[in-house]
Formats: structure tokens, sequence, C-alpha cells
């Protein structure tokens, strides 16, 4: 009943910047928690960011000052700003977020992942 899509994932070179959003659908009453996830090409998937519902945010230690997760709950959407992107930042990104449906109902969403990658 609930989905998550991903999108603006693509190719940048490193310091270049890419916004990714994630937009959640269905009948859903509220969303808590969101975040963002990603994995590397061999490696393990790992934790990105965090923004609650009420906007207080956490960031892997990697990636402060350079990203920046937010969210527009009007349009069920958060997105993942990421800036000064450097080639180890390159990974598939997945949108995640706890959703409380219609039904009250309470579900983990995944998106389905979308790839960044930082070359020159």
């Amino acid at each position: 009943q609930v989905q998550l899509v991903e999108s603006g994932g693509g190719l940048v070179q490193p310091g270049g910047s890419l916004r990714l959003s994630c937009a959640a659908s269905g009948s859903i009453f509220s969303i808590n928690d969101m975040g963002w996830y990603r994995q590397a090409p061999g490696k393990q998937r790992e934790w990105v960011a965090t923004i609650t519902s009420g906007g207080g945010t956490n960031y892997l230690d990697s990636v402060k000052g350079r990203f920046t997760i937010s969210r527009d709950n009007a349009k069920n959407t958060g997105y993942l700003q990421m800036n000064s992107l450097k080639p180890e930042d390159t990974a598939v990104y997945y949108c995640n977020a706890q959703v409380l449906a219609t039904t009250r109902a309470y579900f983990e969403v995944w998106g389905q992942g979308t790839l960044v990658t930082v070359s020159s």
C-alpha cells in the first residue's frame, strides 16, 4: 500500500553535487523517521543520514558538512543534498521511511535504490 520512489542519482565529477529525492505514495497517514543508506560495490550497506518527523538530523561522520537531509511533509518527500562529492561516495543510495498508514498499520519501507557514481 505504501511505496518509496527514489530519483536524482547519476554520474558526477569529484567536487560536484547531486540532490536525491524520495517520494512516498499510497495510503499514508504520517511518516515518522526517514533515512538514507548506501551500499558501495563489494561492501555492506551502511547508514548515511536520518531525519525525524520534527526535523532533527544525524549523519555518518564521513558525510558531515557535505550532505544535508531534509523533508517536505506536505509532499511526503525526503531529500538528500550531496555536495563536495568524493569517489568514495560512489554507491547505490536507498531511502528508508517509517510509515503509519491510514489503517494505522505501521511499516518500514525501502526504496528501490538509485546509483550515484563519482568519477573523473
